[in-house]
């Protein structure tokens, strides 16, 4: 028997209690904000550890409690809707950038998280969100979703199907994170460290700024010519930053850059960096820069970019200009160990870009699967569990 319930009676919905900047600390119990959720979400690995003393997290342990595995974390302003399913013992999060949930009797946590990633869910939190600037879900709001809900035993059978997909893409994305560090570790060793150079920077390296090692400019609107469904003719994405959920999703038959490039995320959330290697039309939430490949390759680019510490200006909303950005240094060395580097990492990206492929097909077969799951289209009473 499926029933419609409001989201507030199968389970509690809170908040954390505020911590001030102040509070951060460097070291002690992470401290996670929308950003770091959304990385979670993603698989990849936090960018920027913030911390809160043993003693204040302790603090608010034994007067409030503090989330548990199996709770569900979600981004509630700026990129909405993104959930993280808690895998991880003593950590604290931001008030207002993030919503608690915990389940009741009623829900099991899995089942909530699929629930959560769903359409149905997607267009409440599409369509109920509140604020033009900076977009942001209540927790009231929250309360009052609707959800159509089986009982515990067919929940337990429908995770039973869709969990598998989301271990192999989770499997998938821990390799890509390993591979990643390698290319990572890699670019430190011979620009940060200098090793294969006994330490020294050699004569022939300079210092130039990214607006002369690249063609950077933003984002444009948003293409006339959009297609929902991705097909081998359609196959260019033009609103992602490429490591979250952030923005609208399509896509398109007039790539504007067709060369290997870097984006950076530009808006609300600063400093997402995606090596793109297929064609994509830019978006306003995102710099594009386009190397100048007699000067530097785009992994030596995205390898750069990735070991800075991106910030945007503004206050209501975050926002990192291109004239600013351009300014950037950046290590430039000669044009024969660019071309070394570059060839001695591209085994590693390539092993990337085939597990991301992987998984764009186990992500399709979810969503076709969940929808029809949580619709009871499918019936799976006949699975033993």
């Amino acid at each position: 028997m499926w029933q419609v319930m409001s989201l507030g009676d199968v389970c509690t919905i809170s908040s954390s209690k505020r911590i001030f900047a102040k509070e951060y600390k460097t070291e002690g119990i992470p401290f996670y904000r929308g950003k770091e959720i959304i990385e979670k979400h993603n698989g990849s690995t936090v960018s920027t550890e913030l911390f809160i003393s043993l003693e204040r997290y302790e603090e608010i342990k034994s007067k409030y409690d503090v989330p548990k595995k199996g709770d569900i974390l979600l981004s509630s302003v700026g990129t909405l809707g993104v959930p993280w399913l808690v895998n991880e013992d003593n950590f604290y999060f931001k008030d207002g950038n993030l919503t608690w949930l915990r389940s009741n009797e009623k829900i099991i946590p899995d089942y909530l998280y699929f629930w959560l990633t769903s359409d149905e869910a997607q267009n409440q939190i599409d369509s109920k969100c509140i604020g033009s600037t900076q977009k942001a879900l209540t927790i009231e709001a929250l309360k009052k979703f609707k959800i159509t809900l089986p009982n515990v035993e067919v929940q337990k059978k429908i995770v039973s199907m869709i969990k598998p997909i989301e271990l192999k893409i989770d499997i998938n994305r821990r390799i890509n994170n390993n591979l990643e560090q390698q290319a990572q570790a890699i670019f430190k060793s011979w620009f940060v460290d200098l090793e294969p150079f006994s330490n020294r920077k050699p004569s022939d390296w300079s210092v130039s700024t990214l607006g002369n090692v690249s063609i950077m400019g933003a984002g444009g609107d948003k293409p006339q010519n959009v297609s929902p469904i991705k097909t081998d003719l359609y196959k260019y994405p033009i609103y992602s930053n490429g490591l979250s959920n952030e923005g609208l999703y399509g896509f398109t038959d007039k790539p504007k850059i067709s060369e290997e490039s870097v984006t950076v995320s530009a808006r609300g959330t600063i400093g997402f960096v995606c090596l793109r290697h297929i064609p994509y039309v830019p978006i306003v939430r995102l710099v594009t820069l386009t190397p100048k490949t007699e000067i530097i390759s785009a992994k030596y680019l995205y390898l750069w970019l990735k070991q800075l510490h991106i910030t945007g200006t503004g206050t209501t909303q975050q926002q990192l200009t291109v004239p600013d950005f351009q300014k950037t240094e950046i290590l430039v060395p000669s044009q024969e160990i660019v071309t070394l580097f570059t060839a001695t990492v591209d085994p590693i990206f390539e092993k990337i870009w085939a597990n991301q492929n992987e998984n764009e097909k186990l992500s399709s077969l979810r969503d076709t699967l969940l929808p029809k799951l949580i619709s009871g289209e499918l019936d799976v009473s006949s699975i033993d569990l």
